[in-house]
């Protein structure tokens, strides 16, 4: 029985969350094969389990785990949610057959890195019966510069006016890179925008009425037009 598995997978990591749809019965789906951009976390998911099993050919973990997870982005300032990372990667790992269930993780530890040629994630699984995790903080010697991160107005985050087509066919998109312009931008757009009308994610069209859905925790807004257009 093996007690060791490493994984790696190249490509910029993804999650769940920005691709998952709700049905109009507001039922959660994740779409795989409708041909369109909603699939491509399926599709990832499958890329996993089908690489993580040929990396490690007759392996299959039934004990507790303990898992050391890297995650190299291409980008520090635009990538997802490292938190939600992982739960999508053990997903496609499960699905591997590598492990049963990824309850068996017990333990783990995720890294963040960055590697604009070469975006991956690196995972190594541990049999728990053999291994143990000890760990130590540190306290530097000489500080670093901290990683400062700016709290954004929950209309600049959601999108909502984000590449919205308005009624003379422009187009405004929020491109600025300081939180003052952002909110300036916002406020001149509010007032082209009639006041509680919202945009679809995929056509930019205006909703004129309640007929959409809503996907991401209510971030992503799709009218039913384009969503029946996915299915």
């Amino acid at each position: 029985m093996s007690n060791y598995a490493k994984v790696v997978i190249k490509g910029s990591p993804i999650t769940k969350s920005n691709f998952k749809l709700h049905n109009t019965n507001g039922r959660a789906i994740l779409p795989h094969s409708s041909g369109k951009y909603h699939d491509r976390y399926a599709l990832y998911e499958y890329e996993i389990a089908l690489l993580a099993r040929s990396q490690n050919p007759d392996i299959i973990f039934s004990e507790s785990l303990i898992a050391l997870l890297k995650v190299y982005y291409k980008s520090e300032k635009r990538h997802p949610d490292t938190i939600n990372i992982t739960k999508s990667i053990f997903d496609g790992i499960e699905k591997s057959g590598l492990i049963v269930n990824d309850a068996q993780i017990t333990k783990i530890i995720t890294e963040e890195y960055y590697d604009k040629e070469n975006p991956r994630f690196e995972l190594e699984l541990f049999a728990e019966s053999e291994y143990d995790l000890n760990y130590t903080l540190t306290k530097k010697i000489t500080p670093t510069k901290p990683k400062l991160y700016s709290p954004l107005r929950k209309n600049l985050s959601n999108n909502i006016y984000d590449n919205c087509s308005l009624a003379d066919n422009s187009k405004i998109t929020i491109k600025s890179k300081t939180i003052d312009t952002c909110l300036e931008q916002v406020d001149k757009v509010s007032a082209i925008i009639p006041k509680g009308k919202s945009c679809c994610n995929i056509c930019n069209k205006i909703i004129i009425s309640n007929d959409y859905i809503k996907a991401d925790s209510g971030k992503t807004l799709i009218c039913k037009k384009c969503f029946h257009k996915l299915f």
